[in-house]
């Protein structure tokens, strides 16, 4: 039977792009297929979702069904979609300043939700040349996530700097978009994906929530051969999905320390034997990093006690 990859979902109907290959998803030149999804799917409690490959069979009207949903690498509530592979994260050096406090928050969602983060500093022509301080900030914090082993890219809209390094990124990916308010994201978008005019909006950190400007999730498909997700990003950057025990784990340089620690289930704040706070104490985890571990446990706490 034909498998095909859900392209767009609207009014209970599932646009399937045909799949002509073996493998990953191949890009096909016959569209979409209008898909209605089995009456088993509900009985089960189960839905489709954009991103999904699917197994499908053909009706005598011209459009399909979807038989059977192949198995999810990742899947998202909000925005509800699947299978997205990477998460490009928008950050601006200037207008606003950079915040890695808030790069941490959206690296621990991202690291929770198994998708791969590619960071991208935007708006670099802003920075003026004889600012040496802020040049000098933006390279550090490069290079402590690029140590970390997340890949960085310095990028600006207004002269392609870094797009066709993001265009590249993308190519046989599902991906999606999402970061700090007033980056530039559409301007930079449009750059990256000329003539997308992808409705992706912004995320109000103010109300910890993104302003929705889609009903509906659906994938952009692109020259390279990968697709991104037109969606409003995550929805909600609080921590009451996420439980305090996965905290460090989202930490990903922690990782490689954690197993050493003296006590199972090491919080890594106070506990003696602790490997994490071992490796902050010579400089191998950054300071600034396990501060930011230290103020969302505490916020993670906090929530709980509000539950």
């Amino acid at each position: 039977m034909p498998e095909g990859l859900i392209v767009k979902a609207l009014s209970g109907y599932y646009y399937v792009k045909p799949d002509t290959e073996s493998g990953d998803y191949a890009l096909s030149e016959t569209g979409t297929i209008q898909c209605r999804a089995r009456g088993i799917f509900k009985k089960k409690g189960i839905s489709p979702l954009v991103g999904d490959g699917v197994i499908y069979s053909l009706t005598e009207n011209g459009e399909g069904t979807v038989d059977e949903i192949l198995p999810r690498r990742t899947e998202l509530i909000r925005p509800p979609v699947a299978n997205i592979r990477q998460a490009v994260l928008l950050f601006s050096v200037k207008e606003p300043d950079l915040s890695l406090i808030l790069l941490d928050k959206f690296l621990v969602h991202i690291e929770h939700a198994g998708l791969e983060p590619l960071i991208c500093f935007t708006k670099m022509d802003l920075i003026d040349p004889q600012d040496t301080a802020t040049r000098n900030e933006v390279e550090q914090a490069k290079q402590l996530y690029e140590r970390i082993g997340y890949q960085v890219i310095l990028t600006s809209a207004e002269n392609e700097l870094g797009t066709d390094q993001i265009r590249e990124e993308l190519n046989g990916k599902i991906s999606m978009f999402a970061g700090q308010s007033g980056v530039g994201k559409s301007s930079l978008l449009n750059k990256v994906i000329p003539g997308s005019d992808l409705n992706t909006s912004e995320i109000s950190m103010r109300l910890g929530r993104g302003r929705h400007t889609t009903r509906h999730v659906e994938l952009i498909e692109l020259q390279g051969g990968g697709y991104v997700a037109d969606t409003p990003g995550f929805s909600q950057l609080n921590f009451t999905q996420l439980g305090v025990d996965d905290l460090g784990s989202c930490f990903r340089e922690f990782n490689e320390y954690a197993d050493g620690c003296k006590f199972r289930g090491c919080t890594h704040l106070h506990e003696p034997g602790c490997k994490v706070i071992e490796a902050l104490e010579t400089g191998e985890i950054a300071d600034t990093r396990y501060k930011h571990y230290q103020q969302f446990y505490q916020e993670m706490k906090d929530e709980k006690r509000r539950y």
